[in-house]
């Protein structure tokens, strides 16, 4: 089959290289992809919000299977799009409806869906202009620190933690009253802080049945120690070592049962991924958030464990067949290490040449692509986060240490990763 897959960054790189390993994948474009992904289909240049032109080149190649990488486009209705065009019904879509993408596209919404199912996540409230004014003292007697969150997709900068009142007070003016974030902030969700260490979890499910998938936990900050500004994802390990057998079974049948159960019960279409962020305070799970798409840079990974032929994965989802598939993982650890813009996540220049790229890599080692493009006959940085060395090992430190040691060997102006990626596991 043909198929055509949405995005540009590490992610669909990971997925670029899973699906074209597939006996079932006769051609693979990436739209827009970058100077990886050329590796193993056809990079497009298309953008991904674009459904006219994404329909015309889904009719022109015979595309049969679209996989939506990022959230963006599942949050403007890319499948609503694709379902409703009868020139297009027959092609299969991995990515929930418009409606189930606001799991990820609405704070709110998915506070009051986890709330209606008995889901365990952070006492909340939600402010809009409306009731701007309770919104004050509701802060000003709120204990410390305070969450406050964007409604809407803010790039991934629409969390801050407020470690005073008057911190809070203040940016929540600048939310509600002097759009720091936009329409992304025209509604703030206040919640209780949450202390507690970090995972992701995530299961591939056709709104009925599900498939859980290797769970991962990511590094935000950029600094050494988890300190710094908060990034995109400086690299991930999985499996989790904290993640233990008892643990999983609490969130599988406290948090992934219900949310599957309450996609079904409230008709929600939702044939996709659900990446669970979830935080273990004590020995008990709660959901920080839902994501309607695989995490960046945890798909790169979950997607090197994952033994298991991916597009059969995604033909059982469409065909709602997922109750009769068994998942297999690689059993070590895959470890990865992110490399990015000198300044990044600030300000940061692009376009400088990478070197090192064609010597010969640990035989247990990949590199993903993130932020990179091709100019002339070179590969150049094109993002913040440009690459993402992935390598399996027995320990979380043999993995890291493997991964770090590909990346003594790559080079371009500006260029850092952090040394200390599953610090806490070694």
């Amino acid at each position: 089959m043909n198929i055509l897959l949405l995005g540009s960054g590490g992610r669909e790189h990971a997925l670029s290289w899973k699906l074209a390993q597939s006996k079932q994948c006769d051609q693979l474009f990436i739209a827009p992809g970058n100077a990886g992904t050329s590796q193993y289909g056809t990079n497009v240049n298309l953008s991904n919000t674009d459904f006219g032109a994404i329909k015309q080149f889904v009719l022109e190649k015979g595309i049969t299977l679209l996989v939506v990488g990022p959230e963006e486009p599942l949050v403007k209705g890319v499948t609503d799009f694709i379902k409703k065009d009868s020139e297009l019904q027959h092609v299969a879509v991995i990515g929930p409806s418009r409606y189930g993408a606001q799991l990820e596209g609405s704070k709110a919404f998915a506070k009051k869906f986890m709330i209606r199912h008995g889901i365990p996540t952070a006492a909340y409230r939600e402010f809009d202009e409306s009731n701007y004014e309770e919104g004050i003292p509701y802060l000003q007697q709120h204990p410390l620190p305070i969450v406050l969150k964007a409604d809407g997709l803010a790039a991934g900068k629409g969390v801050l933690i407020c470690q005073s009142h008057v911190e809070a007070v203040a940016e929540y003016e600048l939310m509600l009253q002097h759009s720091k974030f936009g329409d992304a902030g025209k509604k703030v969700v206040v919640e209780e802080f949450l202390s507690g260490i970090e995972l992701s979890v995530f299961v591939l499910t056709d709104g009925k049945d599900y498939v859980l998938l290797p769970e991962a936990k990511d590094y935000k900050r950029i600094g050494m120690g988890d300190t710094g500004l908060n990034t995109g994802g400086m690299g991930a390990v999985s499996p989790v070592p904290f993640a233990d057998a008892t643990f999983m079974e609490k969130v599988v049948e406290r948090v992934i049962k219900p949310t599957v159960r309450g996609l079904e019960q409230e008709a929600i279409d939702y044939k996709g991924f659900i990446f669970f962020g979830l935080i273990k305070v004590g020995d008990e799970p709660y959901v920080i958030e839902y994501n309607c798409r695989m995490g960046d840079p945890e798909t790169e990974v979950v997607m090197p464990r994952l033994k298991t032929d991916l597009v059969d994965l995604f033909m059982a989802t469409v065909n709602g067949q997922l109750g009769t598939i068994k998942i297999e993982q690689d059993k070590r650890y895959a470890c990865t290490v992110m490399a990015v813009s000198g300044g990044y996540p600030g300000s940061y220049e692009k376009g400088f040449v990478i070197d090192g790229l064609n010597k010969p890599l640990h035989a247990d080692s990949l590199v993903f692509h993130a932020g990179t493009a091709r100019k002339d006959s070179n590969v150049v940085t094109s993002g913040g986060r440009v690459l993402a060395v992935t390598s399996y090992g027995n320990t979380v430190s043999a993995a890291v240490m493997k991964s770090k040691d590909v990346l003594q060997h790559i080079s371009f102006e500006g260029m850092y990763y952090r040394q200390d990626i599953g610090f806490e596991f070694e």
